[in-house]
Order: structure tokens, then sequence, then C-alpha cells
């Protein structure tokens, strides 16, 4: 969390990093090892209708080092009545006025953005629920021509969300996925938009009921002849209580895949699609309290925060890792993965997004650590503190890239507890394991 920093703090904390010069320095990541990845966030109700101005809401996020934005352009919100020339935004069927004022908000700023477009309108699919595909071709591209042309400086675009389940698309086919949705959206957006990256797949972990499972879906694009520029994909944990985001309980012949077994992922991508790269655009751990039944512990969340920044920094075709949420959502039986809780109060989590901090590797009483100063003005320096009893104590000063990468590798007890301080901000305490 972010604290002032007066003059003689920041003497002292320079000045505690010149003592450790001698002790031990922790140094950036290789350029080999440091690939251009950014880290975001989605949460589009707290962002549209949370407390305070929305203002505040994008100064909190920049002030968290949130690089870059998912968010959702509804088809059936935007056009409940079918639209003269639809590919017009200026037709007067259009409301951009919702999603409108949010994305000048983010663009004034300079944060990036992700805008997945979603929702089919009763009049597009037959008077159906908005889950349901388009009965036509040509409907979707025309929408997706109106949202190019009405946010031409929007380059991100992501084509509908988890597709391969059933509950956010039926039929849950992937070559009707392929065909009215995706290859339609795919061509209208390069048409309108040069530079344009269109993601596809946006997958959930597993299919669940009636689904389909990511691997199967994947391979059934490709029969169908997708165009896309990403594989989009959201790789949650199926078992949060025993998974973490670097190692998965062992199974044989799966095919789902979170965070812990992207490989599998990486892979098919790699088969059929080998120019594409990859957006993780959903992720998290919920918390425990309140989420009693799946959530972590609110330590543990803030460890796998730092453990999924790292896996996906690892992964060579990966270049968005996207955070879900900022704050919890309201009903219990919704998402408890925020930074915060429903009530605003900071959760250990909202530090380790801010200095996310993790333990790569242990060989006896070795251990390394990856981190990254992600905080905006924390600069490339930083220290090391370890806790004895009840305060903290230096051990070790930190040079990280410009990117704000950073490694460590040196002699820490089991059970040691660490963290990151760099200017006016204090990460997350980590337990070595």
């Amino acid at each position: 969390m972010r604290e002032s920093v007066e003059p003689p703090r920041m003497r002292g904390f320079l000045a505690c990093l010149g003592a450790l010069a001698l002790v031990c320095v922790a140094t950036p990541a290789s350029a080999a090892s440091a690939p251009g990845i950014a880290y975001g966030l989605t949460d589009d109700a707290w962002l549209a209708n949370g407390p305070g101005t929305l203002d505040d809401r994008v100064s909190t996020l920049q002030g968290l080092g949130v690089q870059v934005v998912r968010f959702t352009v509804r088809w059936d919100e935007v056009a409940p009545t079918e639209p003269a020339a639809p590919s017009d935004p200026q037709d007067p069927a259009y409301d951009w006025s919702t999603p409108s004022s949010v994305l000048d908000a983010l663009h004034a700023r300079g944060i990036d953005v992700v805008l997945q477009l979603d929702g089919a309108p009763a009049w597009s699919n037959g008077g159906k629920p908005s889950n349901y595909v388009p009965t036509s071709t040509k409907t979707f591209g025309a929408f997706a021509t109106a949202v190019a042309r009405e946010y031409p400086w929007v380059k991100k675009f992501q084509i509908w969300n988890e597709p391969n389940q059933a509950r956010w698309l039926r039929p849950t086919s992937a070559a009707l996925y392929v065909t009215r949705l995706l290859n339609p959206a795919y061509t209208a957006i390069h048409a309108a938009t040069a530079g344009a990256k269109v993601a596809g797949g946006s997958t959930a972990p597993r299919g669940s009921t009636d689904g389909v499972s990511p691997i199967a879906w994947i391979t059934a694009m490709h029969r169908a002849r997708a165009r896309l520029d990403v594989y989009a994909h959201n790789p949650y944990p199926l078992d949060p209580k025993r998974e973490t985001p670097l190692h998965a309980p062992a199974c044989k012949n799966c095919a789902t895949v979170t965070m812990a077994t992207l490989t599998r992922l990486e892979r098919l991508v790699g088969l059929y699609f080998p120019r594409a790269r990859i957006w993780l655009t959903e992720y998290g751990y919920q918390s425990n309290p309140p989420d009693r039944i799946l959530g972590v512990t609110p330590a543990l969340q803030a460890r796998y925060i730092a453990e999924g920044a790292y896996a996906a920094y690892r992964a060579p075709r990966v270049d968005l890792l996207i955070h879900f949420l900022y704050r919890d959502e309201p009903t219990l039986a919704r998402f408890q993965s925020g930074l915060v809780t429903i009530e605003n109060v900071p959760r250990p989590a909202l530090a380790a997004f801010e200095l996310p901090l993790a333990e790569t590797a242990r060989s006896g009483s070795t251990t390394s650590l990856w981190g990254q100063l992600r905080a905006p003005d924390v600069g490339t320096l930083a220290i090391l503190e370890r806790k004895s009893g009840t305060t903290w104590k230096s051990f070790a000063r930190i040079t990280a890239s410009a990117r704000g990468y950073f490694r460590w590798r040196g002699t820490l007890p089991r059970g040691a507890v660490i963290r990151v301080h760099a200017s006016g901000l204090t990460g997350a305490p980590l337990t070595i394991a």
C-alpha cells in the first residue's frame, strides 16, 4: 500500500541502500528472460459504477501500476434495437454513452485497453438470451466495424467471453463461434483499424457442464479455420485449495488449462496458430474470508498473485496477464478475488500486485526469488527485508531492470518472512517454503 514519502524518509531509504551495497545485491532479470509482458486488471462494474468519481478510480489503477484494462462493450446494451446502418457508429440505434465514459477516461490517462465484445441482442439471434449466437454471419461483423470506428485508438480486441462454456455461448460450438463471431469480427476490425490485434478463443480453463474443454475447443477452432492474432485464455485454478500457479496435482490425459499447466496451451497455439501470441485475460484466486468454500487465506492469495505474475513472465508466448477483480463482487456466490474487500479494505493482494515477489526455486537452504517493482515512480532501487520478531531488517539490495524485474539468490531458512520495500511502497510478506 502506498505511504506518504517525506524527504528524511527518502534519505534514510537511500542510506540503507548504500549500507547494503556490500551485503548482497539482487540483479536485474536478464534481457533474454524478460518478455514484454504487460500486467493489467479487469473489473467493469467497479470501474463504471464504483465508489468515488471515475477519475478517482482510474487514478487508483494508475497508482497500482496497471498497464492495461480489459473492458467489455456489450452488443445487446449499445444496440438494443437493430440499427439501420449497423457499420455506422452514428446510427441512432447505437448508444455508446456507458462504455465511452470509461474508455475515454482510460485513454486520457494513457492506460491501454483490451476491448472485449460480447452479448448478442435479441434482434440478432431470434429473440433468445444474449448468450445465443446470432443467426447471421454478417451482423456481428457489422457491429465490430462500428466499435472500431467509434474507438479508433483501440488496438486490442477480444471476441466474446469463455464461449467454450454453455452459460456464455449457446450452441456451445467452436465452429459457430468461428463463423458467426470471431472471423467476421477479425475481418471487420482489421479493415477498420490499422495495426489492430484480435484475440480469439477466450476460453475458460474447463468446459464445465455441457461445455467443451479448452483443448478440444482450440482444436475445433483450427478445423474451422479460425482467424486470430492472439489466443486468449482465462487460466483460473481448478482446485484452488490444492493448486498453485506453479504446481497442479497430477492428472493423466487432462484437457484443462490452468496457470500451472499453461504449457498445454502454448503447445497447441504453436501447433495450430504458429504466429499467434497468448493473452491471459482473467486470472485470480478468491479469498477466505469471505469465500470459505473456494477461497484461500489472504496471505496465500497475495503469494499466488506474485507466482502467477512469474508464471506468465516465463511463458515465451504470453504478452498479457489481467487480474480479476479490483474489488470483491457484492454477492458471495460471485467472485471474491478482489485486491480490496467489498468494504474497500485493502488485502495483502493489493501490495502483492504493486510489488510482486515470488519464491521460484529452493535447493537446501538456497532460495531463488523473482519480483517486479511494478508501481510507477518507485525507480529501480529497492531493498529486501526480513522479519525479526516484530521488526523488519534489511538484508539485500535490489537493482531492477528498466522494466522493474529482478532476481535474487541466497541463503534463507525455511519459514523466514520477507518482503520488498521500494521508496514509499511496502510489498506483501512472503513466507519462504
